[in-house]
């Protein structure tokens, strides 16, 4: 689902079990927020970890409707932990306020950590660069990578925000992802999903 002014892609994702994992909830308007929690309920879905590719406000305006319609607290990586503050960061980045409570981190994610849900496994992958903390989640079985904003198609996040960094960037596209099979289905935090093929033929930042 493409949510907020930033046009942020929120993942559900789930397989015949009916279990799912939330990626990167980033619902900000009322509608949105019914929207997720409606194919939720439709789809007679188990939601059971909320996930957080990197601590961005856009990917986690939502966070607090996931936890408090299922009591799931978001996940992140601890290099990411601080950004977690979203009263803080709408305040720096937008000028504005946040109204709704934060919910309390759950776990902190660490590399290989795994994330079971159904019959699926995600590996967490840290993909530093946009921030400190960004990681993907990797479904070996499934050959796909949900990236976050390390790698769009055709493009890839930004790294001057605080937190960034262009050489471990550049470290994460060429010895994480760029190592992932070609066939590899990227699910990116913006924009079309790819593969890794496409992005290495053709994204000048991958070759």
């Amino acid at each position: 689902m493409v949510c907020n002014m930033l046009q942020e892609n929120t993942y559900i994702v789930s397989d015949e079990t009916r279990e799912a994992v939330i990626i990167d909830c980033g619902a900000l308007y009322d509608e949105e927020r019914r929207a997720i929690v409606k194919y939720i309920d439709e789809h007679q879905l188990k939601p059971v970890r909320l996930l957080c590719t990197h601590g961005h406000f856009d990917h986690n305006f939502g966070i607090d409707t996931i936890f408090q319609t299922y009591g799931l607290k978001p996940e992140v990586a601890a290099e990411d932990e601080a950004l977690m503050d979203l009263k803080t960061q709408v305040a720096e980045f937008l000028g504005t306020g946040y109204e709704h409570d934060v919910p309390p981190i759950g776990r902190l994610l660490t590399k290989d950590d795994i994330v079971s849900f159904g019959s699926h496994q995600l590996t967490v992958l840290p993909t530093p660069g946009h921030t400190r903390g960004s990681v993907t989640f990797y479904c070996e079985a499934e050959e796909t990578a949900f990236t976050g904003d390390t790698l769009f198609h055709m493009s890839i996040g930004r790294t001057d925000f605080p937190g960034g960094s262009w050489m471990q960037m550049g470290n994460s596209l060429k010895n994480v992802l760029g190592r992932l099979p070609a066939t590899t289905k990227v699910y990116p935090g913006h924009g079309e999903p790819t593969t890794i093929g496409t992005e290495k033929q053709f994204n000048p930042y991958m070759r």
